[in-house]
């Protein structure tokens, strides 16, 4: 019973218009989010406009007062967790204090305005507090120069929030995509121990501490200052630290109690405040925040330093600390939104985090995104809408206000131990042992990350990582996956013979997939390679006389694009396999494929109805009767015998 043949057929025909059409949507929109003004009379498209642009008018309208209590105790819950990690990331971003405060009341209040997370919970962060302070202490000190400091600090935000709402604004957001998770593992449990070990200062109480970030300075820096160790000071962060990783653990075990993690902090601050006051700590070697401003935010937009020699400076950290903080919120809003099944556009929350980090340039703030640790509090605390933002900014708001002054005697040891804790959840080593688990390589990108981070820099780790994941990248598409096929017994199916040991050889032909795109990048790999397909089954010890390889068939299935030098491929390939007693088959090219291969082929001398088919089933079916018919011609012409 012969099979049927079925024709490959090119797609539809498109002007070139309707094709770049078709291309940018799928590239700049493939969420398609104008399909919901479709069919919409005009005021209606008016209304999904502004809900679009400003999420807050979704679910405003029908705010109700059960709600409000939800979100109420969920935002001062998250406040409670935000106003010690505020203080302590500033002074991880070598800010003054204030400053982390006021990074904890504007932006969040945009962000309830502009974002489309319900648990997303927004203040500075420690990885992204590390960057912007180690980058710009490269060429400013913090010390000598404060007010310069601070000005880069304000100036690196607003390109940071201009940088990330330029790629919501322009669609895109896969540039972020290139740190892979992979990358961000490892680079997050660096930095949380880079991070960890530059609270050593404070834990130690030790005065004239490096400047560097890398292990090995810090570790130095630690044991060649024993002198300046204070017992006070180390009693009271071993007391404080093991309090904070209690509480942190009593809330991992049983997540119900979620708000002794969440209290802990503040009421450490508030402890201690009051143990070093009673006891005149800082006449005992425990240093102490000091006087705070009272107040909100003072404008900033005068400070900002849009020209001078550190532009390039303030750019360059604005960019990395951009994109790290705005994977960082993305990343945690998605979390959350997939728990609780709701969507989270990427590309609404690149824009609201952008101008979260503008506005805050202009107000005295510095970078901020959506924070894992406040954002698990918020969702646990049972928030509702982004409504917890605005509540967790009004709180903060009024400890700005009135309660600046109680902050003056907060220990510097009691911050350190806060960061310390808040730190080590960025370990995360089941995940690490996951990955080298499916993907070694994957595995020896987290590894560069981690290492790169703790030995040489944070900024220098992250891009070795991110050039190793090119690097794998540019050889996947250099040199594509070519396979040979073999055919399951008793069906008409081919698979890789190296995967399916029961899969066996057809004679007479080579079945070879390729799977990846053809382009200039790799035609040579492609060509080459094939040649010494071609090339090993001919001199194969099982290759018979009678049964020499007559055929190559190249299944094409996962071919989803090819370029002019594709093309070329195919017409060297086909000259160079004729000289040696072989014919070219393609099977089942796609759309774009068979369309350019056909534009290609103007005199039809190498895509034939003959040499092209659907599936290799149906090729290998064709061509073998075609043999079996050439063979039976040639044996008859041979046993004719002439008459004389």
């Amino acid at each position: 019973m012969s099979m049927e043949v079925h024709q490959v057929v090119p797609p539809p025909h498109k002007s070139t218009l309707q094709k770049l059409k078709g291309r940018f949507k799928e590239t700049f929109f493939p969420d398609d989010p104008l399909r919901q003004f479709k069919g919409q009379p005009l005021k209606r498209k008016l209304i999904l406009g502004a809900q679009y642009l400003f999420p807050i008018l979704q679910w405003g309208p029908s705010y109700s007062f059960k709600l409000f209590k939800s979100d109420l105790v969920a935002g001062l819950t998250i406040a409670s967790l935000a106003i010690p990690q505020g203080i302590s990331y500033a002074k991880l971003a070598n800010l003054p204090p204030i400053v982390g405060l006021y990074s904890s009341f504007v932006p969040p209040l945009v962000y309830a305005v502009l974002g489309s997370s319900r648990d997303l919970a927004v203040g500075p962060v420690s990885i992204a507090s590390l960057v912007l302070g180690s980058m710009l202490r490269q060429e400013v000190s913090p010390t000598a120069d404060p007010v310069l400091f601070l000005q880069l600090a304000f100036t690196s935000t607003f390109f940071a929030g201009l940088f990330q709402a330029s790629l919501g604004i322009l669609r895109l957001g896969f540039i972020i995509d290139f740190l892979s998770k992979a990358i961000l593992i490892g680079f997050m449990a660096g930095a949380a121990i880079i991070v960890s070990l530059q609270q050593l200062k404070s834990l130690l109480g030790i005065k004239h501490f490096t400047t560097k970030m890398g292990l090995i300075p810090v570790m130095s820096s630690v044991f060649h200052n024993i002198h300046e160790w204070s017992w006070e000071t180390i009693l009271m962060g071993i007391c404080f630290l093991v309090l904070l990783l209690l509480a942190r653990h009593v809330s991992i075990r049983k997540p119900k109690l979620f708000w002794v993690s969440a209290g802990a902090p503040l009421v450490s601050v508030i402890i201690s405040t009051l143990v070093v006051f009673a006891m005149k700590g800082q006449n005992h070697g425990i240093s102490v925040i000091g006087k705070l401003q009272e107040g909100i935010n003072p404008p900033s937009w005068n400070m900002l330093r849009l020209h001078g020699s550190h532009l390039g400076l303030v750019m360059k950290a604005g960019l990395i600390t951009g994109i790290l903080s705005l994977t960082e919120g993305i990343a945690v809003g998605r979390t959350f939104a997939a728990l609780r099944n709701y969507k989270v556009d990427g590309n609404k929350e690149m824009m609201a985090i952008g101008f979260m980090n503008v506005v805050g340039s202009f107000t005295s703030c510095y970078v901020t995104t959506g924070a894992f640790s406040r954002s698990a509090v918020n969702n646990n605390a049972g928030a509702k809408t982004a409504a917890s933002n605005i509540v967790m900014s009004v709180t903060v708001m009024v400890t700005l206000l009135f309660l600046m002054p109680l902050f003056q005697y907060t220990p510097n040891v009691v911050l350190g131990a806060i960061i310390v804790t808040a730190v080590i959840g960025l370990i995360d080593i089941p995940a690490a042992c996951h990955i080298w688990k499916i993907d070694k390589f994957d595995f020896l990108v987290m590894l560069t990350a981690f290492l790169g981070v703790i030995f040489i820099s944070v900024q220098e780790g992250l891009a070795l990582a991110v050039g190793l994941s090119t690097f794998r990248i540019l050889l996947q598409i250099t040199r594509p996956k070519t396979v040979m096929l073999g055919k399951i017994p008793g069906t008409d199916i081919y698979r890789n013979l190296h995967q399916y040991k029961e899969a066996v050889r057809v004679p007479g032909f080579l079945l070879l997939s390729i799977e990846a795109p053809i382009n200039f990048a790799n035609i040579t790999y492609l060509n080459e390679r094939t040649i010494r397909w071609i090339e090993d089954e001919e001199e194969g010890d099982n290759i018979k006389e009678d049964s020499s390889l007559r055929f190559l068939i190249l299944d094409m299935s996962a071919v989803s694009a090819i370029d002019t030098s594709g093309i070329s491929l195919f017409k060297e390939l086909k000259t160079t396999v004729e000289k040696k007693g072989v014919e070219l088959v393609l099977v089942n090219p796609l759309a774009e494929v068979i369309e350019k291969l056909k534009k290609a082929d103007e005199v039809n001398d190498f895509i034939r109805p003959d040499n092209l088919f659907l599936t290799v089933g149906e090729a290998v079916a064709s061509l073998s009767s075609t043999m079996k018919g050439h063979s039976t011609t040639t044996e008859e012409a041979h046993t004719i015998v002439p008459h004389y």
